[in-house]
């Protein structure tokens, strides 16, 4: 169970329109999570740029601010730190004098600085409404009627869970407390290794797409050794004998964001920019992967391309606050970045935190006045923090 404290409103607000969602256009193929509006709206008022500054200033050492590699520029610039959700919360947990942890990220990031921080510590989410699709996609009731499932058809005690970063604290809990671990876009492998020596079967939560590209593609396991968990259908969608001949056991979830790119939008990039190296994350769909020159995490995509030659050409298929900005950083290099899909998508979830909410977040604390915690309860923070340490000792 995930508690959120939420203090009284400052005498000053930000405006309705400051705090408006993003978008000016709609795309009838996207999905929650997704905005396709073409371009982010203009850069927020300068009187926020200094508001922001002076508040952070009055704080000083008091508050620590964690950007994710997906916000927008305009809230990077306040950031402390930059990098992915699990660097961020090991960042988090590196400074114990700071009394404010504000997290612009989405929410299972803010619940995992919450756990590996100290009980003196307050983990602030400057927008509440920053979700996460994937993460939202199993929940702890589905997953235990899914293990409800598995020991039916007679296979639970066979099966170690695996639950990747991008989930809430009850599923990393639910993984502790089955004997399981975490993992992130980097060390997936590693942990599946893991998982294979403690048991004959993985569940592999939320993401399927990560979990059968680590499979098939990094360990040589086939397409056939792998099923998809339906929650929204009886038994998950699956009979006791596939349940028991399969090896990898996925649960039907996926990034809102990598989803939408496609092999098609491979082969056109291809067309379009002869020499072109096609770099994607593997959140990204198996024919995705397949199809691509290079396959990492976000922190291997930043390192890719700092290694580059000069004058290559690039195209990133993840979320394109990051590609835009490493578009920017290497043009002085002559690397032409691109974004692999046509149709301009941002996480729209990510990007609720926006300059207003931050602003809003940190005059707050200066002013005493504690807003947008997030409190993960005892029980829970127990055996999630029991599988993030099960990942840490992992070889």
């Amino acid at each position: 169970m995930r508690v959120v404290t939420t203090a009284q409103p400052l005498d000053v607000q930000p405006t309705p329109l400051a705090l408006l969602l993003l978008g000016r256009e709609a795309d009838p193929k996207s999905e929650r999570g997704v905005e396709c509006p073409g371009d982010l709206p203009a850069p927020s008022d300068p009187d926020l740029v200094e508001r922001a500054r002076a508040a952070k200033a009055k704080l000083g050492d008091k508050v620590f601010v964690l950007g994710h590699h997906y916000q927008r520029d305009e809230v990077i610039e306040f950031a402390d730190v930059t990098g992915d959700s699990f660097k961020l919360a090991r960042d988090a947990a590196a400074r114990p004098d700071a009394e404010y942890i504000v997290f612009c990220g989405v929410h299972f990031m803010a619940e995992s600085a919450d756990i590996l921080t100290g009980d003196d510590q307050q983990v602030i989410l400057p927008d509440l409404a920053a979700g996460c699709s994937m993460a939202d996609m199993a929940t702890a009731e589905q997953v235990a009627e899914c293990w409800d499932v598995l020991t039916e058809a007679g296979v639970a005690e066979q099966v170690v869970p695996v639950s990747y970063m991008n989930s809430s604290a009850d599923i990393k809990a639910f993984t502790g407390k089955h004997g399981g671990t975490i993992c992130t876009s980097s060390n997936a492998k590693r942990a599946l290794d893991w998982a294979f020596e403690q048991g004959e079967k993985v569940l592999f939560l939320p993401d399927q797409h990560l979990g059968r590209n680590t499979a098939v593609r990094d360990m040589g396991l086939s397409l056939d050794d792998c099923v998809v968990y339906n929650p929204h259908k009886p038994n998950g969608g699956l009979t006791a004998e596939e349940l028991r001949a399969a090896k990898m056991i996925l649960w039907r979830g996926h990034c809102s964001v990598h989803g939408r790119f496609s092999l098609e939008s491979v082969n056109d990039v291809r067309a379009r920019i002869p020499g072109v190296n096609v770099l994607v994350h593997p959140e990204c769909k198996h024919e995705v992967v397949a199809a691509a020159d290079y396959v990492g995490s976000t922190e291997y995509i930043i390192k890719a391309l700092e290694a580059a030659p000069r004058g290559s050409k690039w195209a990133i298929g993840t979320e394109l606050n990051l590609v835009r900005r490493l578009a920017n950083r290497f043009a002085a290099e002559d690397k032409e970045i691109v974004f692999l899909d046509k149709t301009v998508c941002f996480c729209s979830t990510m990007n609720r935190i926006d300059l207003p909410h931050l602003v809003w977040a940190l005059e707050s604390l200066a002013a005493g006045k504690v807003v947008n915690r997030i409190q993960v309860d005892r029980e829970t923070e127990s055996f999630a923090k029991l599988a993030l340490e099960r990942m840490l000792a992992l070889p």
